[in-house]
Parts: structure tokens; sequence; C-alpha cells
């Protein structure tokens, strides 16, 4: 008896654990649809709809696990009621039921559907099982012919739509190969690159030039400092740059 009892208590602890994870699930599936329903995309909705999926596949399997006694097998019974309010059922229950009394014990602990829903469901069911078999077939083939019109639209305005858009008129190429090759020589190489003119008359003075693009320019005649072609530069210009760096002019 005591081996049943325990097998019970594990069996009804991950059940309320799947459920847990069940109902925050759902939570948060309705939370992002109220709040992220402007931004929220299909792959992202599909996601949380797998999860909710996956939960309830779980719940099913420890269900339909042979652990201990099965649930069916047994009977819930009311052991008090009152109807006063319970705090300690209010705060089990989340705040979903207050009291447990005569009037909703029977909604509670009820094992089949209310007896309204039922017996409309029952009298679907009889009308379902009374239709002829020929009925049946000729409804069959008029949803199954309008279908086939509905997806001959479709097909037709999709060729019609295809074959509009390779022969409008109008698309011109936005890109040149040629252009392309010459963008990357410049970028790469410096080809058909002019250096500007520097202090002193001498081109390209004061600009960076990565050592591939200064072997193969033409300028390789100018000193690496920038300042002038090789040989004694002019004692004009000397004497200019020492004035220059003796007086600063924030000084």
């Amino acid at each position: 008896m005591q081996r049943e009892e325990k097998q019970l208590d594990m069996l009804l602890e991950a059940v309320l654990n799947r459920l847990n994870d069940l109902k925050h699930s759902i939570g948060a599936m309705i939370h992002r649809l109220e709040t992220e329903y402007e931004t929220i995309n299909w792959p992202t909705f599909l996601d949380n709809f797998a999860l909710i999926s996956s939960h309830l596949t779980g719940l099913t399997k420890i269900l339909s696990s042979e652990i201990g006694t099965p649930l069916r097998n047994l009977t819930v019974l009311p052991l008090l009621l009152t109807p006063e309010r319970d705090e300690a059922l209010l705060q089990l229950t989340e705040g979903r039921i207050p009291v447990f009394s005569h009037d909703l014990v029977p909604d509670y602990l009820r094992t089949k559907p209310d007896p309204g829903a039922e017996s409309r469901m029952a009298a679907h069911e009889a009308k379902a099982n009374n239709l002829q078999t020929e009925t049946a077939l000729k409804q069959v083939a008029q949803y199954t012919k309008v279908i086939s019109h509905i997806w001959d639209i479709v097909s037709k305005a999709k060729e019609e739509w295809d074959t509009e858009a390779s022969s409008r008129p109008g698309i011109q190429q936005t890109s040149s190969m040629a252009d392309t090759q010459a963008l990357v020589a410049a970028v790469g190489l410096g080809n058909g690159l002019t250096l500007p003119v520097g202090p002193g008359g001498v081109p390209g003075a004061g600009i960076m030039i990565p050592p591939t693009i200064r072997q193969a320019s033409p300028m390789s005649a100018v000193s690496p400092s920038g300042a002038g072609p090789l040989g004694k530069m002019p004692s004009g210009i000397k004497t200019n740059i020492k004035a220059a760096n003796q007086v600063h002019p924030y000084r």
C-alpha cells in the first residue's frame, strides 16, 4: 500500500510540474501576442507553439505511463464543503477558487462535459451519422471542384505575373564589370590616381602611400619624408621651416 502511495505521489508531482511548464508557456505566448503583436514574426510564433506542443506531448506520455495506479481508476471526493472564503485554497489555486461550496463542487469535480454541451454534441454526431454516402460523396466532390478552381486561378495569376516581370521594360543593369575592375585596381594598386601637389611643389606631400603602390608608382623619385625631391633642399625653404618650428602660434 505504501509503495502504491509513493508511486501515486511521484506521478502527481510529475503531472504538476508538466502542467506548470505548460501554464508558463501559454502565459508567455499570450503576453507576447498582446505586447509584440506588431513586431512578432511567424517563425517566433511557431517556436512558441512548438514549445507548448512539446509540453502537451510530455504530459500525455506521463499520463499514459504505467507508474502505479492509473489516474482514471481513482475517485476524487471533497473532504470539506464550506461557503466561507478559504485563504489556503485561494493561495493553492493561485486566486482562481476562493470557496469550496456545494454550488461549485459539481463544476470543479466534473468528469463529463456540461449536460447542455453534451446534448448538442450528441445531436451533431447523430446528424453526421445519418448522412447518406451519396450525399457525402457529392459534397466532397463539390468541395474538391471549388478548391481546384481556386488553384487554377492562383496558378494562372502567378504565370502572368512572372511573364510580366520578365518582359517589363525599363529594367537596366545597375553595375558594370569594367568599372568594378577599375575601382579594385585603383584601391589595390593606385592605378589612375593623381596625387595632389603639396608644400614646395612636391606631388603627394603628406600622403601616406602603401609600399606596394610606392614601388609601382612613377613618383619613386620623391623622398620618403615627402618634403621634396632627392638632392639638396634650397636654403630658403630650410630657413622658413626653422622659423616656423621656433615660433609656435599658440605660445
